[in-house]
């Protein structure tokens, strides 16, 4: 921690609190919200309103840092274990409280309970957690994806299971040509679908899992995408918008289409060949889209959003970050599968890298 970065303010990641307080709630939900998003740090010495680095007197130092312990571990539910630390800024001491993403969740204040007691951070604020939210968190520390569970209700037909291996063939195929894969993969069957645990086979027949609702149907109505063209750099005033709905993978070729309709497409002569392209690279279109159906949050009841305004092409995505990770390692490449069974057959038909 640097004077810069204290400079810089609070942050989803950062909080300042100016003294140790006895009420410790004060900062304790701060901690319950770190350990179920993306951790953070707590910086105890440091006055929020002005950031003046104020410092924790040398002679209270370690029964502070004892104290702050002490009630963290006390105070949530599973137990919390920050790295508690001296740090020395413009010759004075803070107390630096470090709270890692943790995956026992959710995390909660034990004196209100799960309901009342689960925080979250939400940009620089501490937030109590909804019911969605907290369902999440608990399929999170349960490693359960929501896509995987049955669809209690939804019944499983012939023709549906034909036609999903059907279509997954087909796509299967094409996605091969246009990637110029030589290779030819086997067909897709119903033992395929029981392996990818997209339907789960009992003594009657089959169940069906969220995943398969969600490839074959418009069962759950949130599960759409909306389109729309925005004239200038706002929201303010649209030009066209469509929604679709139906197995999502066909909702994610009609979005690719509706933005392919609504961008320039271009031209340029190379010796004696004329080549088209458009302003955006197909592929990254087809990648955004993908990748908003296969990591979005299926337990908020939001929809895809695809925007085209006059200077950008916006992919809306429900759902925060998944499971701790962080906006720095998302950039860097690594990545966390909220919808584990999506994304497989999605990478079974070749519409995301394994």
């Amino acid at each position: 921690m640097t004077v810069e970065e204290i400079i810089h303010g609070e942050s989803k990641r950062t909080e300042f609190k100016e003294m140790h307080s006895k009420n410790s709630e004060q900062y304790t939900k701060t901690v319950v919200a770190y350990a179920n998003t993306q951790g953070g740090k707590l910086i105890f010495g440091v006055v929020d309103a002005t950031r003046e680095i104020v410092g924790i007197d040398e002679s209270i130092l370690f029964q502070t840092m004892d104290s702050i312990a002490n009630a963290i571990s006390d105070s949530c539910e599973p137990q919390i274990v920050p790295e508690i630390e001296p740090y020395t800024i413009e010759d004075k001491t803070v107390i630096i409280v470090t709270v890692a993403p943790e995956p026992q969740r959710p995390f909660y204040l034990k004196a209100k309970g799960k309901e009342k007691g689960t925080y979250i951070r939400v940009g620089a604020t501490t937030r109590l957690a909804s019911p969605e939210k907290i369902k999440e968190l608990e399929m999170e520390g349960a490693k359960i994806s929501w896509d995987e569970l049955t669809c209690v209700g939804y019944d499983v037909t012939e023709n549906a299971i034909k036609k999903l291996c059907h279509d997954m063939n087909t796509w299967r195929k094409e996605m091969q040509e246009r990637k110029a894969i030589v290779k030819k993969l086997p067909a897709v069957t119903r033992t395929n679908l029981e392996n990818w645990k997209v339907l789960k086979k009992t003594n009657d027949g089959y169940l069906a899992s969220n995943a398969f609702a969600l490839l074959t149907s418009d069962y759950f109505q949130y599960a759409k995408t909306q389109c729309a063209v925005f004239k200038g750099t706002d929201r303010t005033v649209f030009l066209d918008k469509r929604e679709y709905t139906g197995p999502i993978y066909t909702q994610i070729e009609d979005a690719v289409k509706f933005v392919l309709r609504n961008i320039r497409l271009g031209a340029k002569i190379e010796g004696l060949i004329r080549k088209e392209s458009y302003e955006l690279p197909i592929d990254a279109i087809r990648e955004m889209i993908v990748n908003a159906h296969c990591h979005r949050n299926l337990t908020d009841e939001s929809c895809v959003q695809v925007a085209i305004y006059d200077d950008r092409l916006e992919v809306t995505s429900p759902g925060g970050l998944y499971n701790g990770l962080t906006f720095e390692e998302a950039l860097e490449g690594h990545s966390k599968l909220r919808n584990r069974v999506i994304a497989n057959v999605f990478s079974q038909i070749g519409l995301i890298e394994a």
